[in-house]
């Protein structure tokens, strides 16, 4: 006799049942409703790329294509990739429309995204992704829009100020830094790195690092932030947002940021680690226009959000979108648990019946598995006399109803 297929999911990937589909549900609608009150639009694309499309950003993404995307070559011989960012995607889109549209632009969506890389905690092959972006605009009016969306979408997720801080640097105060100090190219790549894990050294480490390659470290003191960024902490401040900071050693992985930058944080010690960012990238549309078009934006996770909102105690707890169900002592009442069933549907109520193909224990214990909140058995006797017995199913208690008023019972 053959093996069973195995019932695990791909390495690195997952399965979304109802519970686990319900928090994507509530991630999505929530970044819906925060985004589109600000006047952001949705819009979305294929998963499939030509792979050109990440190594015609340089070496840095040659690498990434070749060993952390899932690139293959298609039967009619093209090479194409599962997008691993939405970023070169929706430059991609913009620049094929840049005459049309209207600027400044703001634009959301909600991927998902591919990356062969080692499975581990915050970190999977496949994840959900909301991208939020801003074409058309150098202002300083537009980073702090983003910086400020994203404190707006933690807020809206439950988290308060003490939950969470923005970390804010700046591409092009690094990059003149280094051009100032002449740090030729393996230099400038230690510093980066340096920059990059300035939290996990202590500060005699880092110090001794920073004196290695010649860099001082006032340079790198919170009053050495650029002065555009220090108005924008400073407005987020007066108007009561007191967890943004200036960080120079955020730097953000990516070659294409042009200037500001950001990274949003963790503040309890289980989880200090960085749940998402962005940042200004200037440069980007110039792959496919030789007028590039400025944009700022960022992109949020779902793997390491999720981690936050479990740490922090506010993941939502799950309710199923069916509000009753109908169950039936015999196969044969079936048609009338119907015919309830859709009056309720017409008045805004989820309805579920059973086929009566088991005992009534068990049906009822269908309901419980699923976690339906409220029950009623419809037999002869309530065929006869109109009446129904509406059982909470968390408590036991029951209320004997006319068929007619369940639905106004179920609103309440």
């Amino acid at each position: 006799m053959a093996d069973k297929l195995s019932t695990e999911p791909y390495k690195g990937v997952r399965d979304f049942y109802p519970e686990d589909h319900a928090f994507l549900t509530y991630f999505f609608a929530t970044s819906r409703r925060t985004l589109e009150r600000a006047g952001y639009v949705e819009y979305g694309a294929s998963i499939l790329e030509p792979a050109e499309l990440y190594k015609a950003k340089g070496a840095e993404n040659e690498e990434i294509v070749s060993e952390q995307t899932y690139t293959f070559t298609d039967r009619g011989g093209r090479e194409v990739t599962l997008r691993p960012e939405m970023t070169p995607t929706v430059a991609r889109m913009v620049a094929a429309r840049r005459r049309s549209m209207g600027y400044p632009l703001r634009l959301f969506s909600l991927p998902n995204v591919f990356r062969y890389e080692r499975p581990q905690r915050g970190r999977l092959r496949e994840h959900f992704q909301l991208n939020v972006d801003i074409f058309g605009s150098t202002s300083l009016y537009a980073d702090a829009e983003i910086v400020r969306i994203a404190h707006d979408l933690m807020k809206a997720l439950g988290a308060t100020d003490g939950d969470f801080v923005i970390k804010v640097g700046s591409r092009a105060y690094v990059n003149a830094l280094i051009e100032e100090l002449g740090l030729a190219a393996d230099a400038t790549k230690r510093f980066v790195t340096l920059l990059d894990r300035r939290a996990k050294m202590s500060h005699e480490e880092f110090e001794g690092a920073l004196a290695e390659l010649g860099v001082p470290l006032e340079r790198l003191s919170p009053d050495q932030a650029p002065s555009a960024i220090t108005r924008m902490i400073t407005g987020f401040a007066d108007a009561g947002i007191t967890n943004i900071v200036w960080d120079p050693g955020i730097v953000r992985g990516f070659a294409y940021y042009t200037g500001m930058v950001f990274e949003v944080f963790d503040t309890d010690s289980s989880n200090s680690r960085s749940l998402f960012g962005g940042g200004r990238y200037d440069d980007l549309t110039k792959l496919f226009d030789s007028e590039p078009l400025p944009g700022v934006g960022f992109g949020m996770g779902d793997v390491t959000l999720r981690d936050f909102l479990e740490t922090h105690g506010l993941l939502p707890n799950y309710r199923p979108p069916t509000h009753l169900y109908i169950a039936i002592p015999a196969p044969e009442l079936a048609g009338a648990a119907e015919t309830l069933a859709s009056a309720l549907r017409a008045q805004d109520i989820n309805v579920a019946i059973d086929f009566g193909e088991k005992k009534l224990a068990e049906q009822i214990k269908t309901a419980a598995k699923h976690r339906i909140p409220y029950l009623i058995v419809l037999g002869e006797d309530e065929l006869a006399s109109g009446h129904v017995k509406l059982r909470d199913l968390a408590t036991g208690e029951e209320r004997e109803l006319a068929r007619e008023e369940v639905a106004e019972a179920l609103k309440r």
